[in-house]
């Protein structure tokens, strides 16, 4: 067998195919694209879906490719076999109308058996085949292969329901008697079945049949060919590994896992294993897909991160590691991923804080929660009912972040189970509970229901005009009813056509006005929102009666519009921007255009630095002053991507879309109103930056007149300080401020120094009046003028001095009372603890505190009641 990396197997692999005439497709983003029945991308042919089913037809009908994919539908047993995993790799080939079944068998077979290729014993190979697939069987026995090692089985045919379907042939390797894990009569005892022996490789589709909808099977046009090789299990065979986990793809997160853990070594402990390949395993998955794009949340692809993280996170405390630690292995799996997928390692860094922060937020509870789980595990083997009641699954779910199956996971290790329904209950109650606190929007909901059966046409040609003269009105609402003619005081109306622009993407509707024939204006627009069928739906504030099917007059309020414009293209600025300084990772998530002012939410962990907001707000201000055209085109989203456009939220374009460019700085698929040249944005202005969520920032800003104003206002204030630290230029009130700074820190080291003194002189009365209280002494005393500092420094002097077994002193200053309790080492011996002692007694003060045996502190709001600790505290150590 030769010594290959899992490098230089992936790259045969796709070398071969490339010599056989075939285009190596680039691995695809994990987050699908434009595809709605997938929440990952979970096998090679994923990707080729559009050439498949003909709606986009490849420059080269043959392809290959190793693509990264995410499996979760078996989470819960990955670590405990030896093949599962959640990330994975596919190496395919594929074709598109091209060759077929006689080609992909014959390609295959000298792959896996060529001395140049893979050169792999023949002796080990079996294949298996649809029992009618004749053809198939034929070929394999035409290049070379035994007909005893080609296996007739009835499963042997890819079918997922209507659509393209095919005979299979699966591919197995022997990798001998030591790996046999089953009796020789087991019925799973053969190549094909359940069994550790004989490993399945790959699995070529001969995708030739159309699944029809009256479940009928006809011959397709055009034959394709869908191949599917785990590289995993393929490293593992020329790696001679018991496992996929014993392979270089593995074994650095793996060894990693054991420097951090408490000793424990991979191998010595079959349960402990199962927690090492769950961290490694977990940890490939969690890097990839996090530079992908995916953030931990609660829900989709988010809260399968954030499951992920934490079972790796519950399995590495069985390892001993007590601390965040599962982003340590963030470049380990950069590492071993660099030959193929460079941009995990280039990322790594950000990647490390994504998972670091996720890891810190449930390591805050986890202890709590583990605590709370295995107690319950106890109870309910103890009580004999085996089983995790709801309410406490919901529990460990809503307040300590243990995914359901997690619970699930760790009652089964036990050999227990959980309430599943008693969950659901749980979690619909806290549905409930959220949806009754929110505001009622039922009228909404009609207003849905009534404008689905309109289908009237409305144009919007605000791009270009913002005044309309002939503009049909063709719907009216009114009180959720269409109305040939308006009675109230407001209404919803369709027009024709309309240069008003509905809210959508973040920027807020126009404003405007609407008049009749005569010129007198009889609505104002007061809002735009896009109907169910796509028209622009304006909520109008009436002042004379609209009648359908006349004609009026819409002006848009130009001033609102521009600013609004202004606004927008500053958002494109800023996204760039923020690319530009702080990586490509950030992405938006949300954004908010008004005429005032503009709101930006993208992905980032961690707060930005002031340096790095100057540098963003500079690098906008600069494209400002540049005076770059905003040109706007109209294509189709393929042709848009080829330009470079950013197309934001995975959303859905149409035959055409607009592409927005402000030059070569910033490209991006939008359909919102822009200025001409960045010039008329006259200057931008950050106003804050700050956290919405785990992972998103937010950046508010102003442009253009707001920006002056505010800048103004912040020249007006900085002159007010100027007068009041009496400088007579602005310059120099830096330079003010930090002398003022110095003289304030002098006089409170004075202040501090007088204190401290005249604590002193007040404490030599006080340390000479020691009393007795049961079998021990104390020394009380209520210090005046001073502060905790003080009396620490007291409460040394008298342990230095050793001048009673007990010191209780206080001192209060305005409506705030502090109080120090110290106990000899002697006394603390005899168990006189400082700590109970100032918990007995800060309740005259209404306060608390706590400590050490030998020190303790409290703070309070009631100097009045300082006598009253001193007494209650003489009181305390006489029942000692």
């Amino acid at each position: 067998m030769k010594e290959l990396s899992s490098g230089q197997i992936r790259q045969m692999y796709l070398d071969f195919f490339k010599e056989k005439g075939h285009t190596i497709e680039p691995s695809a983003s994990l987050i699908p694209v434009d595809d709605p029945t997938l929440l990952w991308i979970n096998s090679g042919v994923a990707t080729m879906k559009k050439y498949f089913d003909g709606s986009v037809v490849p420059k080269n009908p043959r392809m290959t490719s190793s693509q990264k994919s995410i499996r979760t539908n078996d989470i819960e047993n990955v670590g405990k076999t030896p093949r599962h995993h959640t990330l994975f790799e596919m190496l395919g080939n594929f074709s598109v109308g091209d060759y077929f079944k006689k080609e992909a068998i014959a390609w295959a077979y000298e792959l896996l058996t060529s001395d140049k290729w893979f050169g792999w014993d023949p002796e080990k190979l079996y294949m298996t085949v649809y029992p009618k697939d004749t053809d198939a069987k034929k070929f394999w026995e035409e290049v070379g292969v035994a007909p005893d090692h080609i296996i007739e089985v009835e499963d042997n045919f890819w079918d997922i329901g209507q659509g393209p379907s095919g005979p299979d042939s699966e591919i197995f390797y022997d990798r001998g008697e030591k790996f046999n894990n089953l009796a020789p009569d087991d019925p799973e005892n053969y190549p094909g079945g359940e069994n550790d022996q004989y490993l399945e490789v790959w699995n070529i589709v001969f995708s030739q049949f159309n699944h029809t909808p009256e479940d009928t099977y006809e011959p397709l046009p055009r034959k394709n060919i869908d191949t599917g090789m785990g590289l995993e299990r393929v490293v593992s065979i020329f790696q001679n590994a018991k496992t996929n986990f014993e392979t270089d793809l593995f074994l650095p997160m793996i060894h990693k896992a054991e420097e951090l853990g408490d000793g424990v070594k991979y191998g010595q402990d079959s349960k402990l294993d199962q927690s090492f390949r769950v961290i490694a395993d977990h940890a490939r998955a969690i890097t990839v897909a996090i530079g992908d794009g995916a953030i931990p949340s609660n829900e989709g692809r988010g809260y399968v991160i954030r499951r992920l993280i934490r079972r790796a996170i519950v399995n590495g405390q069985k390892l001993g590691i007590k601390e965040s630690f599962l982003y340590k292995l963030v470049p380990v799996v950069g590492d071993t991923l660099k030959s193929h997928y460079p941009e995990v390692l280039e990322q790594s860094d950000y990647i490390a804080k994504v998972v670091r922060s996720e890891e810190d937020r449930f390591n805050e509870t986890l202890a709590g929660g583990l605590k709370l789980m295995s107690e319950e595990i106890d109870t309910a083997k103890n009580n004999g009912t085996n089983m995790i009641d709801g309410a406490t699954a919901f529990k460990l779910y809503d307040t300590y972040g243990f995914p359901l199956e997690l619970t699930q996971e760790s009652a089964a290790d036990a050999g227990i189970k959980v309430d599943t329904e008693g969950f659901a209950n749980e979690m619909q109650k806290q549905k409930d509970r959220a949806r009754n606190a929110r505001s009622n929007a039922k009228s909404m909901g009609v207003q849905r229901d009534l404008l689905i059966e309109i289908k009237d046409d409305s144009e919007y040609v605000g791009y270009d005009q913002l005044d309309v003269d002939d503009a049909k009105a063709v719907v009216l609402i009114e009180n959720e009813t269409l109305v040939d003619e308006t009675k109230s005081d407001e209404a919803e109306v369709i027009f024709d056509k309309t240069p008003f622009y509905a809210e959508m993407g973040g920027q807020v509707a126009d404003k405007g006005d609407i008049y009749d024939e005569n010129g007198e204006k009889v609505a104002e627009v007061i809002d735009v929102q896009h109907a169910p069928n796509g028209q622009n739906l304006h909520t109008v504030s009436l002042l004379q009666p609209l009648k359908k099917g006349a004609s009026y007059s819409l002006k848009v309020d130009k001033a609102f519009h521009s600013k609004v414009e202004k606004n927008h293209t500053a958002t494109h600025l800023l996204d760039q921007s923020l690319r530009n300084v702080l990586g490509g990772h950030t992405q938006q998530a949300g954004s908010l255009v008004e005429p005032n002012y503009l709101r930006f939410d993208f992905n980032h962990f961690g707060s930005v630095t002031s340096e790095d907001l100057q540098k963003v707000e500079d690098m906008v201000n600069e494209q400002i002053f540049k005076e770059i055209n905003v040109d706007t085109t109209v294509t189709d989203p393929e042709t848009g991507k080829k330009m470079g456009a950013i197309a934001l939220f995975s959303e859905k374009y149409g035959d055409k879309v607009r592409v927005v460019s402000v030059g070569d700085f910033s490209i991006e698929f939008c359909g919102g109103t822009h200025v001409k040249n960045t010039n008329e944005i006259g200057l931008f202005k950050i106003l804050s930056e700050s956290g919405v969520g785990a992972g998103v920032r937010r950046i508010e800003a102003v442009t253009s007149k707001e920006a002056f104003d505010y800048l103004n206002g912040q020249e007006n204030s900085l002159k007010q300080i100027a007068a009041k630290l009496k400088v007579s230029q602005m310059k120099e009130v830096g330079n003010r401020v930090e002398q003022l700074q110095q003289e304030v820190k002098d006089l409170e080291t004075k202040q501090a120094s007088l204190e401290a003194k005249m604590a002193a002189q007040q404490a030599q009365d006080v340390f000479g009046n020691a009393e007795t209280a049961g079998s021990h002494t104390i020394i009380t005393g209520v210090i005046k003028d001073s502060g905790m500092d003080q009396l620490r420094q007291l409460a040394d002097s008298w342990r230095d001095k050793k001048l009673s077994d007990v010191l209780v002193l206080g001192t209060g200053k305005g409506d705030k009372a502090n109080l120090i309790v110290a106990s000899s080492d002697e006394s603390v011996k005899a168990g006189i603890s400082a700590s109970d002692l100032i918990k007995a007694i800060s309740s005259n003060i209404q306060g608390g505190g706590g400590g050490r045996p030998n020190m303790a502190q409290a703070g309070g709001k009631n100097p009045a009641g300082l006598d009253k600790a001193m007494s209650a505290a003489v009181d305390w150590l006489s029942q000692q």
